[in-house]
């Protein structure tokens, strides 16, 4: 009576969900991350707001492996 795409299919939107949300929230708490703890000086913290907005999870990334351990080195948060 059921095809066996049924399953394939409902695990394949649930994958999606599960992931789909944790990249959302990891998203979320970049942007959160930056606004609030890049130093008001310079552009710096207006760019990488703008990056992590307009290229979503891969500018998410980009942030958390390239900017956020130096700006933690440079200034303790």
């Amino acid at each position: 009576m059921f095809d066996s795409n049924v399953g394939l299919f409902f695990f394949l939107i649930l994958f999606l969900l599960i992931f789909g949300t944790i990249f959302t929230l990891f998203w979320l708490w970049m942007l959160i991350d930056c606004a609030l703890n890049e130093p008001p000086q310079g552009n710096d913290k207006l760019v990488w707001v703008i990056i992590i907005v307009l290229t979503s999870v891969f500018g998410a990334l980009l942030y958390f492996f390239i900017r956020r351990p130096k700006r933690r080195k440079e200034y303790g948060k």
